[in-house]
């Protein structure tokens, strides 16, 4: 059993983690609000910047409490201890309050406790970095008393703003190298990317899913980090990583992406059916990730650039698909009004293909995509093909 002296030791004096320098102003899906009379949940990958977002919404308010749940002090807290918990807060602070609440998915019930804060006039902040697990318990206890938002790695805005660079295609060929986590930006060592990984497979997936085997987990992380941006069927990967079952390789990819550590992709059906079953491609949260913990050792700029691109369309909340007819065409992106190809660089050679996806992509829309677009490492243009309108854009100015 906790002691109230233990927890107010914590609440007192947090363990908060330190945020590299400079500190950037972050891009999340949609506008923090100042102030709110409902939990706001700050959800996304480990070490993408969540508790530093968590810290400086401290620094703006006059009262607030802080508490780190992975803090070793709080070794078993439970839902028993949600009362003396409460205590503590309005010991610290009588009246109503800020509480931030960081990497929650470590408390079980931990939304009756998001509640009780709320019911007693505290303004609540929680981090987490578990996508269903926050989903499934938010929405059983806390309907209509959230509003939540997703935190990734430094975008290519942000990275240039921490990394001091111009924008342009030199700094944008650093960033698809190094990737968005700040952790790994301000040190430098990639075993920290590489740990990172380890941390997200071994606690946020295999212990939480009582997995005790993880060799066909960490296959399947690595073979889709070689080979993201291709599309894959639950069959295909069972066979290729020799995992026992379709299932079982299914619940893996469902685990991955919980825990933000992949995204998908489906493919562009009108019927439901055929797209839920269609092959999906696979993205990393960041490339940096990927490249440091990929066991090939040439690099595929172009699959860094698509990866980018996609994760860049996600944090604008942008729901995308790709469209294609296996070993006829392929069209990268398709959303809204638009069609969207991700290429390294335009050359004669290519030309033909990139063109071809596009044109098919907006033949088979039946007039729903106008809007056909290329994005290169840094080649302008635009010009017509078929009487199609295609612009060729720097990828580093669409970002």
């Amino acid at each position: 059993m906790l002691l109230k002296e233990t927890i107010l030791e914590v609440l007192r004096d947090p363990i908060r983690p330190v945020h590299p320098q400079p500190m950037i102003e972050r891009a999340v899906s949609g506008t923090l609000p100042k102030s709110s009379r409902e939990a706001i949940i700050l959800k996304g990958v480990r070490r993408s910047g969540k508790s530093t977002l968590l810290l400086h919404q401290m620094e703006t308010v006059r009262r607030g409490v802080f508490c780190n749940f992975e803090d070793t002090r709080l070794f078993g807290f439970a839902p028993v201890h949600f009362t003396r918990f409460l205590e503590c807060v309005q010991t610290i602070c009588p009246a109503p309050s800020a509480v931030f609440l960081d990497e929650v998915q470590e408390v079980d019930e931990w939304e009756r406790l998001v509640r009780a804060l709320l019911d007693k006039g505290h303004a609540v902040w929680v981090s987490g970095s578990n996508a269903s697990l926050l989903t499934r318990e938010v929405g059983a206890k806390l309907t209509g008393r959230h509003r939540s938002f997703e935190v990734f790695p430094f975008d290519y805005q942000e990275y240039i703003r921490f990394r001091r660079l111009k924008a342009g295609a030199d700094s944008l060929d650093r960033f698809l190298g190094e990737g968005g986590f700040p952790g790994f930006l301000a040190d430098g060592a990639p075993s920290l990317l590489q740990e990172l990984l380890r941390d997200i497979v071994q606690r946020d997936i295999a212990l939480r899913h009582g997995i005790r085997e993880t060799r066909h987990l960490m296959n399947l992380v690595l073979f889709i980090l070689a080979h993201r941006g291709q599309p894959f069927s639950m069959q295909k990967l069972s066979k290729i990583l020799q995992i026992p079952s379709v299932s079982q390789t299914s619940a893996y990819l469902e685990y991955l992406e919980d825990a933000y550590l992949l995204q998908s992709l489906p493919k562009q059906n009108h019927s439901f059916k055929k797209r839920i079953v269609a092959p999906r491609k696979y993205y990393a949260v960041d490339n940096g990730l990927a490249a440091i913990n990929n066991p090939q050792s040439t690099p595929d700029r172009g699959r860094h650039l698509e990866n980018q691109v996609f994760l860049a369309l996600r944090q604008r909340g942008i729901e995308a698909a790709h469209d294609g007819e296996t070993d006829l065409w392929e069209c990268d992106f398709v959303y809204d009004d638009t069609a969207l190809q991700v290429c390294w660089e335009l050359t004669a050679n290519n030309q033909k293909r990139e063109t071809a996806g596009l044109l098919n992509a907006i033949h088979r829309s039946k007039g729903r995509l106008r809007q056909a677009i290329i994005l290169t490492r840094n080649q302008s243009d635009e010009f017509l093909v078929d009487g199609q309108s295609i612009r060729l854009v720097p990828a580093w100015k669409w970002l």
